[in-house]
């Protein structure tokens, strides 16, 4: 095993050098195998078009009140008034909260699936069905996952994704949209090559940093140094991914040419099989010390990450970055437009949940490294916790 101080475990997959070179294979999973797409630089200018498509402006949109903020930001930037419904301690969607808010102005339901986790989706089409609505899919987290043998994305009227955040590409969201109707949309630009040289160089340097042990992170770091000042003097525009905010400048961007190449080059049912094996061993190894949000992972699903539930946010993440591992502080906050008193299991939620990384870019040997990581942690978190009471 790797000495748990030498630790290099990224958050999101590393771009290997040989997938630069592989040859497309068939999608057999949205939005790849989907005959009605378009890809975007990011999922959230999906979000933004399907507001304008489907003519939801100057409507209300029922969303879950456990969100991130960006989709927020691009729905309401759109046009479109968002409106909160209830979401439990484990990530299950109030129904009879959503029907009891469905009003005269409503005129779609939103569907988030959690880190790959399904949400109710047949429910949600049937109570969109009843009343006449627009069923949005947002599937940012769960690309490659289905509800048993239905892949996510393909019960609503459109199904949203994200690819950067489950497959090693320097950007890329997706639109789908189902059903007989079709709608004209148009290619988006390709975005500045210079800004996705920059990512994809960033994405390699990370792997080689996990493979490379301490040289690889020695000589990770000189270029990235080299890089940084060589970008500022060039003044080169880098359309960063992962941020908080939605912004309306770089919503008609789309997808970078070299992003489809290695996405249409990934063994997709290979990746969903390394998710669920890691994140097994995760919850074989960790469910005695410390509660997973779920004791069990659906047929079909693919694990963005394995969270789980902790008390000490803060100390924990602090403890797991200082040995390497790069844990999520899954959406702290809330959009202004969501009241944070009206759903006190959602605020617990932002409290309490971290997530550990369980992508194919991990061994079995690197998720045994994790597992005692986390454990330490987390009894540390326990001790901490036990002297302060």
């Amino acid at each position: 095993m790797t000495p748990p101080g030498k630790m290099f475990v990224p958050s999101l997959p590393t771009l290997w050098p040989g997938m630069l070179l592989s040859k497309p294979r068939p999608g057999a999973l949205p939005p790849f195998s989907s005959p009605n797409v378009r890809y975007f630089y990011f999922a959230r200018n999906a979000v933004w078009l399907t507001v304008k498509m489907l003519g939801l402006d100057k409507g209300e949109v029922l969303m879950p009140s456990y969100h991130h903020g960006v989709e927020v930001e691009a729905l309401v930037d759109a046009g479109a008034t968002p409106r909160f419904y209830r979401v439990g301690s484990r990530w299950d969607v109030d129904l009879e909260d959503v029907a009891r808010r469905i009003g005269p102005k409503t005129k779609a339901l939103y569907l988030t699936h959690y880190a790959g986790f399904p949400g109710p989706v047949e429910e949600m089409r049937k109570l969109a069905d009843q009343h006449g609505l627009v069923l949005i899919e947002d599937c940012a987290l769960s690309l490659l996952s289905s509800d048993g043998s239905v892949p996510l994305g393909t019960t609503g009227d459109v199904g949203i994704y994200c690819l950067y955040k489950t497959l090693p590409v320097p950007n890329g969201g997706a639109l789908v949209v189902n059903g007989p109707r079709s709608y004209s949309l148009p290619e988006p630009p390709s975005p500045p090559s210079a800004s996705t040289f920059s990512h994809t160089v960033s994405a390699l340097l990370q792997n080689l940093e996990l493979r490379g042990g301490a040289a690889g992170r020695t000589l990770r770091g000189f270029v990235r140094t080299l890089g940084h000042g060589t970008v500022k003097a060039a003044s080169i525009e880098r359309v960063a991914t992962g941020t908080q905010h939605f912004d309306r400048k770089h919503v008609d961007l789309g997808m970078s040419p070299l992003t489809k190449r290695i996405a249409l080059a990934q063994d997709l049912e290979s990746i969903v099989e390394k998710r669920r094996r890691n994140y097994f061993y995760l919850l074989g190894r960790l469910r005695d010390v410390v509660p997973p949000l779920f004791n069990q992972l659906p047929p079909g699903a693919c694990p963005l990450f394995f969270p789980m539930v902790v008390q000490e946010k803060a100390e924990v993440l602090a403890r797991l970055r200082a040995k390497g591992i790069d844990a999520i502080d899954f959406w702290k906050r809330f959009h202004p437009a969501c009241d944070a008193g009206a759903f006190p299991e959602v605020a617990q939620l932002r409290r309490s949940i971290v997530e550990i990384p369980c992508h194919q870019d991990l061994s079995p040997e690197v998720m045994a490294d994790v597992a005692l990581v986390v454990r330490d942690a987390v009894r540390a978190e326990k001790r901490t916790k036990k002297r302060a009471g």
